[in-house]
């Protein structure tokens, strides 16, 4: 009856409490279901009073280490017959470990066998529970590791280490189908590493520990072919939003990159190079590049291009990076027929060797990496473009740039990102940058300049002539050495530089400008080719040819056409905001240091916002983001190209004073407009009648009036005390009203009313992408019965008035941006050929 004494009064946080408790565990024989609530409470109080100890007595501690509770607290569990007991135990040992902050008190629970008992003690992990207890076990040992305590985990023979427990042990889960088990192990591991261990070091970058590092990159293969089935559903069933799982799947894929990245920066000799070595080996060379010419293999090209970008900008390795733009070097057919299963039979698991050398590995102790030949591989339907750059002898740099000319909208986008990414990379050799073409300038004059400044010769006659023979030598024999690495990876080719990095860097330009010409590319995608060129080309415009400044201008007097369509159109009252919001933007995009990392648009279904576009207007009002969007960008390339300062505002001609004598002066309007409940006097007002409830009509008054660059619909009740005045009822946009007299009916008057403003399609006001709820956006329609048909014809002649004066005054203000002179000198310089000061409403 020992475990009914265990409730006798005593003071909860003493000696004598922890000492009675230590004396009734000696006391247990067999743990089994009658004593075995005891025994758990015993081993929770046991942790809570040797934490307690730690921060007010440590002669809890003391007797803890005489009476080697630890060895208890083993004996109990080699005793237990319920899992129970064992996921207490473990908890109890994860308290202690965690909460302890005497150095003195973690040593001793590290400096005996017990710990490296506990880890290689055989628990049934078929209770998941206790395999989640063993893991935070394991991670809170990790937590404590430095110099000192990690030689106390481990055995060494001559100095170097031959058993680390903790590691091998943790790492048979690296790769579980538990994505917080996978999470824990990995925090583990970089536990590890960072110790800064020479002899640990070693030991986990040799032998079959080594091919953990395989199997990260195998595994990593295998999300990476899971990403693009979900890309490759998403594109076939349009009806289905899979954002939200896309999304989640490439957050996962970026923190193995990142995982990498942390391993890399530890500094453990040898292991960047297994990191290259698998990712070319495994992943890069027979898979991502081959699925930029050839369809079929498993990827898709859009997902090959966002991991390659993925990749470069989050794995520094110089090996790496410089290897992959060689590669690009190489012609279509020296990836065509690399021998896929080859490289993959090269992965072999770490579990699977690791079980082989040592028997008494648990074989449900983890999750095996899949064998890559069984992996299922969809294939996606992205279009390729070999159809298109089917030669193999182009080169696959040439083959990527062919995706601004004639791939879609994401293959686009995906080349320009890979592009910028090459561009950003530090870890690039500059020759290299350079003999690609997208060596900014900027860079590129600080090297010659340097090279000049140091007396070297090459570098004063190329920072004053166009030639580049010296650059043309440096890049050959630094590609040289990166392609003769190519050659270990079945990557075969005789490359010759056919072309000088000044005519490489002219190729990027002429397929850059060719795109801006490109009429169903995104302005989105376009705005990231803008950025690209301002890198490219940040001071001057020397490098445009004729042909360059005749597409640019061609391609700009067509966007001219359709924003002033626009000025006509189903938002005209929103074009001169939105004009100016955009430019501000756009400018502030191509200007910045770094491109955009919005790298997982490209992988999204095309979608607005979260919103079922089922209106007119606002797909018109889509139409029209993408119009001003686009025109923005060519008219700041047009000022670029001219060698222009950029203004940081749209040139435009500011709102004139509306005249006394108009019609919203008349009623009584200010600048703000009608608003519901306000007082206006009735002025050219039609009576009419109008029901917003089935069998509930209201008599009112219709007008419509413009102010500016404004419009609206209203519906006035007249006062019976005031003569020619009332109150506002309702207020609806002029634009997009789209007046309609009933063909059966003459005296009744249709009208479309669109939502007042654009926000829930503006890109910058909508949720995180994935995560907008889908919400469905109408047009409203109102039915106006007025007493004639010459008043119902009256209301739709003041529509048209009203709307006609509107858009007369956005294209006077837009009128600076379509005239060459205007061009030259923005408006208000004193030199401008026409001041805004002046009234200009009268030269119209």
């Amino acid at each position: 009856m020992m475990w009914f004494s265990f409730w006798r009064s005593r003071n909860r946080f003493s000696l004598e409490e922890l000492r009675y408790l230590t004396e009734q565990l000696q006391k247990i024989q067999i743990v089994n279901e009658v004593n075995k609530d005891f025994v758990i409470e015993a081993l929770r109080s046991i942790a809570e009073l040797v934490t307690y100890g730690d921060q007010h007595d440590s002669t809890f501690f003391d007797f803890f280490m005489e009476k080697q509770v630890l060895g208890e607290f083993i004996r109990i569990l080699k005793i237990s017959r319920t899992v129970t007991v064992s996921l207490q135990l473990l908890q109890t040992m994860s308290i202690m470990i965690q909460n302890l902050k005497n150095e003195h008190a973690i040593y001793y629970l590290f400096s005996n066998e017990h710990i490296n008992y506990l880890i290689t003690y055989s628990f049934d992990f078929r209770n998941e529970e206790l395999l989640s207890y063993y893991i935070s076990f394991l991670r809170a040992i990790s937590g404590h590791l430095n110099k000192s305590t990690i030689a106390l985990l481990v055995k060494t023979q001559n100095d170097e280490v031959v058993s680390f427990p903790l590691y091998v042990e943790a790492i048979q889960y690296a790769f579980h189908e538990e994505s917080m088990i996978r999470i824990a192990i990995r925090a583990l591991t970089l536990n590890v590493y960072h110790v800064g261990d020479e002899s640990v070091n070693r030991y986990v970058a040799s032998g079959t520990l080594a091919n953990y590092f395989t199997d990260l990159v195998a595994f990593f293969k295998k999300q990476c072919l899971t990403l693009n089935d979900l890309v490759v559903q998403a594109s076939q069933e349009t009806s289905k939003d899979f954002s939200s799982s896309i999304i989640a799947f490439a957050d996962e894929i970026e923190d193995n990159l990142y995982y990498f990245s942390d391993v890399i920066s530890a500094g453990i000799p040898d292991v960047d190079k297994l990191i290259t070595d698998n990712l070319l080996r495994l992943l890069i060379l027979p898979l991502l590049l081959p699925s930029l010419i050839e369809a079929g293999l498993g990827i898709g090209a859009v997902t090959s291009l966002y991991l390659l970008c993925c990749i470069l900008r989050i794995v520094k390795i110089k090996d790496l990076a410089n290897t992959i733009v060689a590669a690009f070097f190489c012609p279509q057919g020296a990836f065509v027929s690399l021998p896929e299963a080859k490289m993959n039979g090269a992965a072999i698991s770490y579990k699977l060797q690791h079980l082989k050398s040592e028997e008494s590995a648990q074989s449900s102790n983890g999750y095996v990496v899949e064998d890559e030949g069984n992996l299922k591989l969809s294939i996606p339907e992205d279009v390729s473009l070999q159809d298109s750059c089917g030669d193999p002898n182009l080169s696959l740099r040439e083959t990527v740039l062919s995706y601004l000319n004639v791939g879609n909208d994401v293959q686009v986008l995906g080349s320009l990102s890979v592009v910028a990414t090459l561009s950003q990379t530090k870890e690039l050799e500059e020759s290299m940058l350079d003999a690609f073409g997208i060596l900014p300038k900027r860079k590129q004059h600080k090297k010659l300049l340097l090279q000049a400044l140091v007396g070297e010769s090459s570098g004063e006659e190329q920072l004053f002539s166009s030639g580049s023979n010296s650059t043309r030598c440096g890049f050959v024999s630094e590609l040289d050495s990166y392609l003769q690495k190519l050659k270990e990876y079945g990557v075969s080719s005789s490359f010759e530089l056919r072309s000088s990095p000044r005519s490489c860097r002219s190729q990027v330009l002429d397929a850059l400008v060719n795109l801006f010409c490109r009429s169903d590319i995104s302005a989105g995608t376009l705005w990231h080719g803008g950025w690209l060129l301002r890198q490219l080309l940040p001071y001057s415009e020397a490098e445009f040819n004729m042909q360059h400044l005749k597409l640019l201008r061609e391609s700009f007097v067509t966007s001219s056409s359709n924003i002033l369509l626009e000025a006509r159109g189903t938002w005209a009252d929103l074009l001169i905001s939105v004009l100016c919001d955009e430019w501000r933007k756009c400018k502030k995009v191509t200007e910045s240091s770094s491109p955009r990392n919005e790298l997982r648009c490209m992988l999204l279904p095309s979608s607005s916002g979260g919103c079922v576009i089922s209106s007119e207007s606002l797909a018109a009002g889509e139409r029209m983001y993408e119009v001003v969007k686009a025109f923005v960008l060519l008219y700041q390339l047009q000022v670029f190209s001219q060698g222009i300062p950029l203004p940081d505002h749209a040139p435009i001609f500011p709102p004139v004073d509306i005249p006394q004598n108009s019609r919203g002066r008349a009623m009584g309007l200010d600048t703000v407009g009608p608003k519901q409940g306000v007082e206006l006097k009735l002025v050219d007002a039609i009576p009419c009648r109008i029901a917003f409830e089935r069998g509930k009509e209201r008599y009112v008054w219709f007008q419509a009036v413009s102010m500016g660059t404004s419009g609206w619909i209203v519906l006035v009740e007249e006062l019976p005390l005031r003569q020619n005045v009332g109150v506002v009822r309702v207020v609806a946009p002029l634009a997009a009203c789209n007046p309609r007299i009933d063909d059966k009916h003459p005296r009744w008057l249709h009208l479309r009313i669109r939502p007042p403003t654009l926000q829930s399609l503006n890109p910058s006001k909508t949720a995180a992408l994935g995560k907008a709820k889908a919400r469905t956006l109408v047009d409203g329609r109102w039915t106006l019965a007025f007493r004639d048909e010459e008043s119902c014809k009256s209301a739709v002649s003041m529509i048209h008035e009203e709307f006609n004066l509107l858009s007369q005054e956005v294209e006077r203000q837009f009128k600076p941006l379509f005239d060459p002179d205007y061009l030259m000198v923005p408006p208000g310089s004193s030199s401008h050929p026409e001041s805004p000061n002046t009234n200009s409403s009268n030269r119209l």
